[in-house]
């Protein structure tokens, strides 16, 4: 019986800037810039304008007892729809930045066991290019495919790539947006008799050119202005990518079961702030049912008697007079003799 494999990428990239230490590394192959001692340079930072070339180079080391061959390229760089988290574009993919733009020595190079390679790339900046940030990557891609067992079976392409951070020369702009604010609320059937949630989404997306780091502020308030929630919000991306749009949600636990009001999402980064809300109605849904039920008899009660109004009334047709009863004649009374 002939498998159906489904190709999947696994990509591991550096690690975020709280532990600069560590190289990428997937526990087999690493790759990291060239530097003096290793782990001083977890990223590449390079800067450049319009125009000019640059060069460096990546070290790509096998941390196995066999031989490792790689395809090595370079990608743009993106946020995940899902969670925001950084992720690059695959070698078959529309390259527009830093992926069209870098250039390694080598497209395919074999790593010995427990070695190491030095591969050399230029970087050359168009002229025209936008200024601001271009994150990418350069990717070193193990194209062996891991099949699985089964008749559909996963197939694993494994890869590890090291940032890159470019910086083209110019105006920079740093702008945040959020967008799409809703809320959905889960009510109990029966006030009182369970807990009541809600869950807030929204759309945070970098307007502007450079690499944000963001920060998120929700707030809730209900009737009267009074304050519900008010906290600062760790499920956001730890970078925005210029141009890049999240979808995001936010549980919102003990949400009330009968109030009205807003909820406002307040973004905020290095000189850029921004805010957006949506109003919310809170109803129990044994509530809405009585309220329902109640709105549709006084509906019908309501049409009902305007058409009774408007029923035109029956003429009244005059009575003949009735006919006078014949009198009898009195008898004299009689005389005894």
């Amino acid at each position: 019986m002939r498998k159906l494999y489904v190709l999947l990428l696994g990509l591991v990239l550096a690690a975020l800037p709280a532990a600069p230490a560590h190289a990428a590394d997937n526990g087999s192959w690493s790759v990291y810039p060239a530097a003096s001692k290793l782990g001083a340079r977890p990223y590449f930072y390079l800067s450049a304008d319009p125009g000019t070339t640059i060069s460096d180079k990546v070290v790509v080391a096998n941390k196995t007892g066999k031989p490792l061959t790689f395809r090595m390229y370079a990608a743009d760089a993106y946020n995940t729809a899902r969670d925001g988290g950084f992720a690059v574009k695959t070698v078959k993919e529309r390259q527009r930045g830093v992926g069209a733009w870098a250039k390694p020595a080598k497209s395919r190079i074999t790593v010995p066991a427990h070695g190491r390679i030095t591969v050399p790339f230029t970087l050359t900046v168009p002229e025209g290019a936008e200024p601001g940030d271009h994150p990418g990557a350069l990717v070193a891609l193990d194209e062996q495919v891991d099949r699985g067992d089964g008749s559909l079976a996963l197939g694993v392409q494994r890869a590890v790539a090291a940032r890159v951070y470019l910086r083209v020369g110019g105006p920079t702009l740093s702008a945040i947006a959020v967008e799409n604010v809703h809320v959905v609320h889960h009510q109990p059937l029966v006030p009182g008799l369970g807990d009541s949630t809600a869950t807030i989404s929204y759309t945070l997306h970098n307007t502007g050119n450079v690499t944000l780091n963001p920060k998120v502020e929700l707030r809730a308030s209900g009737l009267f202005g009074r304050t519900l929630l008010s906290r600062d919000l760790t499920r956001i991306p730890a970078e925005l990518l210029p141009g890049q749009r999240v979808h995001l949600t936010e549980p919102w636990r003990g949400a009330p079961q009968l109030d009205w009001g807003d909820v406002t999402l307040t973004a905020s980064a290095k000189d850029t702030r921004e805010s957006a809300s949506a109003s919310f109605f809170a109803l129990p849904w044994l509530v809405a049912v009585v309220l329902l039920v109640v709105a549709v008899v006084g509906t019908v009660l309501l049409l009902r008697a305007r058409r009774a109004r408007a029923l035109p009334s029956a003429p009244v047709r005059p009575s003949r007079p009735a006919a006078p009863t014949p009198s009898r004649p009195r008898s004299s009374p009689s005389v005894r003799p």
